[in-house]
């Protein structure tokens, strides 16, 4: 049977009768709440997907059902009436916004979705999250998911400006606006028409320039410093921060009124300690980045580096990683495999790569021929570790000569 459309009580009594492919279900129904609707249909069918329509409703109630497990939500009633489920559907066409985003962890699901349904949008955006999350990198991938897309997103640090250019660089000047205006400029808010504007660490920005940046929210408008002329806007908004702003409120820091018109839909980026299976994706991500950069032969992580990395706290998240791997890259020279010794790591973490026991036999039982290899491999690196990476006196620390060793390093990385 084809999608069974859902608009009132009387054919919601159709769905224990048959089995659909699908259902679509009309909002608002009565009284009735969208998730409870939902879960009446769970009850008869449990793996039925369904698709709620709503000829317009706010952003949040599409994000909430679909974290609630709808396969859909449409507010554009020509989309809806097309609506196939997936299984009878041809495969989606890969979303070009996803490349801006590496990692697969089930804490980075919500802000994936998050993204999938605001993308369309216009709703203004507030990221969340700590220092080197990349929340600047779910703006691109927001404005990349946009209809705006063919249009430039432009970048606001609103603590890389002091606070008398600030307003200037936003908003615009004419010529003899201020001492130093030799000549008109339109502000980052006009370089962004019809495209997005990304106002980073917005907590940190003037509290006389909050006042403005609230007009200019509610208005849509702007006025350059210096004209009484009003320029009419058509600019997304995405806002980040790193601080509590709800604290800065508080204090008298940061204004309540605009945190309500920022904060419309939010979005909390986790930090990479919470996204750990991430690391190894993040890793290559960045090998790849990082030799095609510098023009060098591709480089790969031995899998015992990446437990390493796994284990650290990373406090500097994301960017913290990036900058750790670039390094490791440049110090391990031509060797094309990176071991944990190349990350110079705090030696908390590094020592979690010790040598590993051969005392007894588990009961299990054990590979002999890898379990040589790893007491090898350990060795060798601190041994080179000791030494800086001078492997003729690495070879003198294990007793054998310098051709010796180079040998068994690359039998290693073969191994790998």
């Amino acid at each position: 049977m084809d999608v069974l459309r859902i608009t009132d009580p009387e054919s919601m009594s159709f769905l224990a009768a048959t089995r659909p492919a699908g259902v679509l279900i009309s909002l608002p129904f009565g009284d009735e709440r969208p998730e409870t609707l939902l879960d009446s249909v769970r009850e008869v069918h449990p793996r039925l997907p369904v698709a709620f329509h709503r000829d317009s409703g706010p952003a949040h109630e599409a994000i909430r059902l679909i974290r609630l497990g709808a396969a859909e939500y449409f507010d554009d009633a020509a989309s809806a009436s097309a609506w196939r489920p997936a299984t009878e559907r041809p495969a989606p066409i890969a979303e070009p916004w996803r490349a801006f985003l590496i990692g697969e962890s089930p804490s980075m699901q919500p802000v994936f979705d998050t993204i999938r349904i605001l993308g369309p949008r216009r709703s203004t955006v507030l990221i969340q999250g700590e220092t080197g999350t990349g929340k600047e990198m779910i703006a691109r991938a927001l404005h990349a998911a946009s209809t705006r897309c063919s249009a430039p997103i432009i970048p606001v640090n609103c603590t890389a400006l002091p606070d008398t250019l600030l307003e200037a660089e936003l908003f615009g000047h004419t010529r003899g606006a201020f001492t130093g205006a030799m000549q008109a400029r339109i502000g980052r808010f006009e370089q962004a028409q019809r495209g997005t504007i990304f106002l980073d660490e917005i907590g940190d920005l003037p509290f006389e320039i909050q006042a403005k940046l609230l007009r200019v929210l509610q208005e849509r408008e702007c006025q350059r410093l210096g004209s009484g002329e009003t320029v009419k806007l058509d600019v997304r908004v995405i806002a980040a921060t790193n601080a509590e702003l709800e604290h800065r409120i508080e204090h008298g820091k940061f204004r309540e009124d605009l945190y309500y018109r920022l904060n419309v839909v939010p979005i909390h980026i986790p930090p990479l300690r919470e996204r750990r299976q991430d690391i190894p994706l993040l890793v290559d991500h960045f090998l790849e980045k990082i030799c095609k950069a510098e023009a060098i032969p591709a480089k790969r992580a031995y899998t015992e580096t990446v437990e390493v990395l796994r284990e650290y706290s990373w406090p500097g998240n994301v960017r913290q990683l990036e900058n750790t791997v670039e390094r490791a890259v440049i110090l391990s020279g031509e060797r094309q495999t990176l071991y944990p010794s190349d990350f110079l790591l705090p030696r908390a973490v590094r020592s979690t790569a010790t040598t590993p026991s051969v005392a007894a036999v588990p009961e299990s039982g054990m590979d002999l021929q890898q379990t040589v290899q790893k007491l090898e491999r350990t060795l060798i690196e601190q041994a080179l570790r000791r030494t800086g990476g001078n492997k003729s006196q690495a070879a003198d620390i294990l007793g054998m000569k310098r051709t010796t060793l180079t040998a068994k390093m690359k039998v290693l990385e073969a191994a790998v």
